[in-house]
């Protein structure tokens, strides 16, 4: 019988809920939040088919409530309580499953409740360019000094002006090592044991992340542009397709946990909490890179309460806040106070950071332009097929 691996952290995360996983708002999840701490006012956690609603007078008294749009397990009700007991602000949190999910909602003008939304680097881009954020005031922003280096002036937001990093990880291989035969080093591994994976392996079902993957197993940038670099990226792609059991970017826990599926492409945050829960289960980067993912925190153009929205951000940038999300939840923090806090155990996890040799071929996600509409053409042939 599978063994569970010592925690690196206090808390266990369950394969239930992970970082690009949709939650289903059951009631027994909602009654699990509100018996957590009924001491303090508490945040409503809602789906994003779910309408946000908050009454004062229910959560503790306070007529101020922050609505923020987010990844799941990307916000706990710690730290929500925690920041409503520091501020005396309400919190409502939906939770939508993908940037493109959120951009959709947000054009259509449902998003106009929300003055915290977390958006991933490359939709920063797009959303600056669509005019939907505002501009943030470095003067109303306390500890935006402690991020890394290679946060103070990401390519995706210059200077940070729009948008304040929240989160960073990879996208690598999660695999059964009991029904391997060799271990999987590099993404040209799917394709040199397509026949021993055959049906039993998955990518994501994300463009950029699986279009890249292939680029880079063919020695291109994940990023490119180049048509006929592309157009190889499709063919290759196409002749792994039929070994595939599908493009999945979440859902794939029980398949992979009881045998049905051997290896998925999956985000790093993903892969942790599966071999958190299961020994069997390994992650790796390839060794040819792969991308190194930034989530971030933003607020709208259109925020209802950009005053609470800047309490937030303040909040989340505390340190001692950051450290104990990383905890929690195992997602890496872009934040230097935040890292140098956390144990040894925690910081030589190469799972939440990888050495730095193997980050240097790595390379975030990035607008490429026109070259979209050949990605998306591609796309739309492979997964239509």
């Amino acid at each position: 019988m599978p063994q569970k691996r010592p925690l690196i952290a206090a808390n266990s995360r369950r394969m239930a809920t992970t970082r690009r996983r949709f939650l289903q708002g059951s009631t027994a999840a909602m009654a699990g939040l509100a018996l957590a701490n009924c001491r303090r006012p508490l945040a409503d956690v809602q789906t994003d088919d779910q309408t946000a609603t908050a009454d004062g007078s229910a959560t503790g008294g306070s007529d101020r409530t922050l609505y923020v749009y987010t990844w799941a397990d990307y916000v706990d009700e710690p730290a929500m309580a925690a920041f409503t007991e520091a501020t005396g602000i309400n919190v409502v949190v939906d939770i939508f499953d993908s940037n493109e999910t959120m951009l959709a909602k947000l054009q259509a003008g449902g998003g106009d409740n929300y003055s915290v939304i977390y958006p991933s680097d490359y939709m920063v881009t797009q959303m600056i360019d669509l005019g939907l954020l505002l501009e943030l005031d470095s003067s109303r922003l306390k500890g935006i000094e402690n991020l890394l280096d290679k946060w103070q002036d990401p390519v995706y937001d210059g200077g940070n002006a729009h948008s304040i990093p929240y989160s960073w990880g990879t996208t690598g291989l999660l695999y059964n090592r009991e029904l391997v035969s060799t271990t999987p080093e590099d993404w040209d591994y799917l394709w040199a044991n397509q026949e021993a994976l055959s049906r039993r392996m998955t990518l994501l079902e994300d463009v950029r992340e699986t279009m890249g993957a292939v680029l880079k197993s063919l020695g291109y940038s994940y990023n490119s542009t180049d048509p006929t670099e592309l157009e190889a990226a499709y063919e290759k792609l196409t002749e792994l397709k039929p070994h595939l059991a599908s493009f999945k970017s979440f859902g794939f826990e029980e398949q992979l946990l009881g045998g049905d599926l051997t290896l998925v492409m999956s985000y790093s945050v993903d892969a942790i909490a599966a071999t958190l829960e299961d020994d069997r289960m390994e992650y790796v980067v390839p060794a040819s890179g792969s991308s190194v993912w930034t989530d971030t925190m933003v607020i709208p153009a259109s925020a209802p309460d950009v005053d609470a929205a800047y309490e937030w951000l303040n909040f989340v940038l505390q340190p001692e806040i950051s450290k104990g999300l990383v905890e929690r939840l195992y997602f890496a923090t872009p934040i230097k106070a935040a890292y140098d806090m956390l144990s040894d155990e925690l910081k030589s996890n190469q799972n939440l950071f990888p050495p730095e040799e193997l980050l240097a071929k790595c390379e975030g996600i990035a607008p490429v332009g026109d070259a979209i509409d050949l990605y998306d053409q591609y796309w739309t042939q492979v997964t239509s097929a």
